[in-house]
């Protein structure tokens, strides 16, 4: 069970607890904005804002803000005076906020937006935050109003202003076309950029696809640990008696087709994009090269064909052979995956994808006690 449905059994079972959410990031900090942890009043917790580094003090937040039944924020970095104790020794900086939640306040919204996210849907979530200081008087006096859209755009809950709901939703839809999440402010009458009303967005897309053709040991590894990584994995092959839900438990789909014509059916549903990750794992020429063919002329972000650096010689003359060009092989990461010495089908597994997510990130896949700068971008 993951994040968004552990928390869903609590709203399900009436459970008041405490939301916190990290609202915004500096520097190198572990966990995006956006990133939840949940807080029952029995001090059980759900989720995680920092990989460990302030969990204790916003759990200790949390517990207050339950008792007190109103919102409240915080700011945790490595210049606050308690830094040793609840700082971020990564060097980063968060802003959190702490909401109680509960049938009467915020629970509603809140089962919207994560039954999106569970559902693989684009959804978002806004709530109210506290004022910039203690001392603005615009702090909160009970929980953060909140507002969601759900996976079909429509609008749940209200802040109280028609034109501030209507102008939060607008742009809320806005953001989660782009994936965005941050900061919106507004004016008590819901103008756009004004003070004294200020809301956090984050938001929900669809899941990247990894898209593995050839249904052997190596995919059921790649599967579930694609799954793991949070890709929607679908497995294709052609050989009927080897493509079965049974060998894929990890797989979304699984799939009974010729990869090649699979995969334009994908594209031409409009399922295919830059996000998406192609992995062929047949190292079989009359399987590959049609669909390494098809991978390198579409919009797909990353293509990788497993063998040896013979059979990825062989497969380049074939696809020369088929009309790709130079440039279009060059688009093929072949062998794929990191030099890790791998040899099993889970170090295998390991492998390409640590060589996907250093070439979606622009990162340089080495050792990080060789390299300088950010941990994380």
């Amino acid at each position: 069970m993951n994040e968004a449905e552990s928390i869903l059994g609590w709203i399900s079972a009436e459970q008041d607890f405490a939301l916190a959410v990290v609202t915004k990031t500096w520097s190198s900090a572990p966990r995006p904005a956006g990133a939840m942890m949940a807080v029952s009043a029995d001090g059980e917790v759900i989720g995680s804002l920092s990989g460990g580094c302030v969990e204790s003090a916003v759990h200790e937040l949390a517990l207050d803000v339950l008792t007190t039944g109103r919102a409240a924020s915080a700011h945790y970095g490595t210049s606050d005076a308690e830094a040793f104790a609840v700082g971020l020794a990564c060097g980063g900086q968060i802003d959190v906020l702490v909401t109680p939640i509960s049938e009467a306040a915020g629970a509603s919204e809140l089962r919207t937006y994560l039954e999106a996210v569970a559902a693989s849907q684009a959804a978002a979530l806004a709530l109210e935050l506290p004022g910039r200081t203690e001392e603005d008087g615009s702090g909160l006096r009970g929980p953060s109003r909140s507002l969601a859209l759900d996976g079909e755009g429509t609008t749940h809950g209200d802040f109280g202003h028609a034109r501030l709901t209507v102008h939060i939703a607008t742009d809320a839809q806005a953001m989660i076309a782009t994936g965005a999440t941050g900061i919106l402010e507004f004016d008590d009458t819901g103008r756009r950029l004004g003070a004294g009303t200020r809301i956090f967005v984050t938001t929900s897309t669809p899941p990247p696809r990894l898209l593995i053709f050839g249904a052997i040991d190596y995919a059921a590894a790649l599967a579930e640990l694609g799954r793991f990584l949070g890709y929607r994995v679908t497995v294709c092959d052609a050989r009927k008696v080897f493509t079965t839900a049974e060998r894929f438990p990890a797989a979304h789909e699984v799939v009974i087709s010729w990869p090649h014509r699979y995969f334009a059916a994908e594209v031409e549903a409009g399922r295919v994009e830059a996000s998406t990750v192609v992995a062929v794992l047949t190292h079989d020429l009359k399987f590959d090269v049609p669909v390494l063919l098809e991978a390198v002329r579409s919009a797909v972000g990353f293509v990788g064909a497993l063998g040896s650096r013979r059979t990825h010689a062989q497969r380049t003359d074939a696809l020369r052979e088929a009309g790709a060009s130079d440039e279009e092989i060059a688009r093929i990461h072949g062998p794929i995956g990191l030099d890790l010495g791998a040899r099993s089908p889970e170090a295998t597994a390991i492998s390409i994808l640590a060589e996907v997510l250093a070439d979606g990130s622009k990162a340089t896949g080495a050792s990080l006690s060789a390299t300088t700068g950010q941990i994380h971008r």
